[in-house]
């Protein structure tokens, strides 16, 4: 087939070329459901744990990419504070507060108080956390508030209220 085109008084004939291509599927595309989400996330899993060789760590880098681009048009970290995303994925991934103080080593009292929101995340805990569970540090790294212990009255309270006058007056 021929392709006739004009340019001023003049006409050129150029020969069309055809290809033939093979469509080809791609392994991954951009997310599109929470499905397929939680299958490319199920696959990252997978590759983390095998050999990575250089075709591999790609294919990982690729996963982790399409993933976090997700997670940010679809963000609802931001709509849990940090611990009740923790408990969230400890939920999801059945674990045990003793096995989060395994895989943070850090002591079971900490872990309870992170928990029950009596101290926050330090620097090196929301890093393990977040490689742990696969997300942004951002998605640990956030402000909320945490419960400040009551002052229980002492046994002796009635000293301590009395005026100073009154306390040094009997000595």
């Amino acid at each position: 087939m021929q392709l006739m085109t004009r340019s001023a008084n003049k006409v050129y004939s150029t020969p069309l070329i055809y290809i033939e291509m093979e469509a080809t599927k791609l392994k991954y595309t951009i997310i599109k459901s929470r499905d397929q989400y939680d299958t490319y996330c199920r696959s990252l899993e997978e590759l983390l744990g095998s050999k990575i060789d250089e075709a591999v760590q790609d294919e990982i880098d690729l996963l982790t990419l399409l993933i976090e681009i997700f997670d940010e048009a679809h963000n609802t970290f931001t709509e849990l504070t940090p611990i009740a995303l923790l408990r969230s994925f400890m939920t999801e991934h059945h674990l045990r507060p003793q096995q989060l103080v395994e895989l943070l080593g850090v002591s079971k009292g900490y872990v309870s108080d992170i928990l029950n929101y009596k101290k926050g995340l330090s620097k090196e805990v929301i890093r393990k956390l977040a490689t742990h569970f696969k997300v942004r540090q951002e998605a640990f790294n956030r402000p909320y508030k945490l419960k400040t212990a009551s002052v229980q009255p002492e046994l002796n309270s009635g000293v301590i209220n009395k005026p100073l006058a009154q306390q040094l007056a009997k000595h």
